[in-house]
């Protein structure tokens, strides 16, 4: 039976299922969950450890209709700075409920339009921040860049406080497929943009595109890839478009009819995915690529890649805080997440009160399982004796997770010891694998196809 065949019988082309990104995933978030837990969390992180911290910008100059994310559109700064005034109350708020002497081992700020922000309000951020939570001596700040809403002074600025590591988003080059997604942006622009941020010393730059646009074919997919691959970025993210116009109205503007089948999504992400081999990147598990050097093909070739919410990260932090809007926290007792609302979040924490309102504490078998699905979308594999001794569980627990899956996907899986692995032919098939160790019960309505 060919590749495809084997696939198509599995259902991975008709499923929608989590990116598991989380387990269990968001939509499973409850208001159990509150702002008692997470000053709880907050209290028991480890006097003089160090943590990561994410940062949500929720604001756009203008949306583009491939976008998915809790996003508003802004032509002034002005929300943006009552925003961030917000934001630095939070600050406050947690800068309080911290033990002692903890610190930053890794900042994000993501969005939205992180680059909207102006000089004085990047100086502000980054006061406001450290002021808190000072910077270790190995930290890594990254930042969302929209070639679009940058110039020379907002790299100076955000430079000059400690951003060593870029997020370029790009999608598709192909100026067709760029007005139909709503998301104009030359490759010249793009290339100044990324020259820019080389010629001040930043040593770490990676790229996002997307396959499943519409209109996209492998020829035009193939163009875009090439283009990426000669500005040389240290890792690229591979993501498949979500169409779920039901949940971001936005992509409602994008016609239905003009994007590709679940088999042709398939063609084109293996058309790039060949690109990118073809060039010496090394493949991080199901849609990232890195350069040898880079931090996430030595954490995927030392057992150290791990999920959280931005994709695949070599970030080991056990905790990660998220601050603004809908912005989720991780702990190792489980998740917090803020008002979606941005109205809801900022008259939270301008009355003095933490703005959480879901999340999730892990029970049962919530840390085994996470942990197994973790290990399946990062290595293809799972070993039940190490697995069970970093979960402190046991290795025949484990073992007991995949009895159904072995009969389910007898020609996708194989055994050696106390090892399971997913054959390489089965390796786009790993999310849907996944969801049968998911204890949850998964609504199709919230996800992005399996492929």
């Amino acid at each position: 039976m060919d590749r495809i065949a084997q696939l198509r019988r599995m259902g991975l082309f008709d499923a929608r299922v989590p990116r598991y990104t989380s387990y269990p995933s968001a939509d499973h978030f409850t208001s159990d969950v509150d702002a008692t837990n997470m000053e709880s969390w907050l209290a028991d992180i480890p006097p003089g450890s160090a943590v990561s911290m994410y940062i949500h910008i929720p604001f756009c100059k203008r949306l583009c209709w491939f976008c998915a994310c809790r996003t508003q559109g802004t032509p002034s700064s002005r929300p943006v700075a009552a925003y961030l005034g917000s934001v630095y109350r939070e600050i406050e708020l947690i800068k309080g409920m911290l033990p002692k002497g903890v610190s930053l081992g890794r900042l994000h700020w993501g969005g939205g339009t992180p680059t909207l922000l102006t000089r004085d309000m990047i100086e502000q951020l980054v006061h406001n921040i450290t002021n808190t939570l000072p910077f270790s001596d190995d930290y890594e700040f990254s930042v969302e860049i929209d070639p679009n809403e940058i110039d020379d002074e907002r790299m100076d600025a955000l430079v000059a406080n400690g951003m060593n590591r870029a997020s370029v988003g790009v999608q598709d080059f192909n100026p067709s497929i760029q007005k139909t997604i709503g998301r104009p942006q030359s490759f010249d622009l793009t290339r100044d943009a990324i020259d820019g941020l080389r010629a001040r010393g930043i040593p770490s730059l990676n790229v996002d595109i997307l396959y499943g646009l519409p209109d996209q074919t492998p020829e035009r997919i193939s163009e875009s890839v090439q283009k990426v691959l000669s500005l040389s970025p240290d890792r690229v993210a591979l993501y498949g478009y979500a169409h779920v116009p039901w949940m971001a109205r936005r992509q409602s503007m994008i016609p239905t009819e003009s994007l590709p089948k679940p088999e042709e999504r398939m063609v084109l992400a293996e058309t790039a995915r060949k690109l990118f081999i073809w060039d010496n990147y090394e493949e991080i598990g199901i849609d990232h690529f890195a350069k040898k050097h880079d931090g996430l093909a030595l954490a995927a070739q030392t057992g150290r890649l791990r999920r959280n919410f931005q994709g695949y990260t070599d970030d080991l932090y056990p905790v990660l805080l998220g601050l603004g809007a809908s912005a989720i926290s991780r702990f190792p007792q489980g998740y917090a997440q803020n008002a979606a609302a941005t109205s809801v979040y900022r008259a939270s924490v301008d009355e003095g009160r933490l703005a959480t309102l879901r999340g999730h504490q892990f029970s049962g078998e919530d840390i085994v399982r996470a942990a197994v699905i973790e290990s399946l979308m990062c290595d293809f594999e799972v070993n039940f004796e190490r697995l069970a001794e970093r979960t402190q569980s046991t290795p025949e627990r484990i073992e007991r997770l995949f009895d159904g899956i072995e009969r389910r996907f007898p020609e996708m899986t194989a055994r050696s010891g106390s090892t399971i692995q997913i054959r390489r032919e089965a390796f786009e098939a790993v999310r849907l694998i996944a969801q049968y160790i998911d204890a949850y019960v998964v609504s199709e309505s919230g996800h992005s196809p399996a492929i």
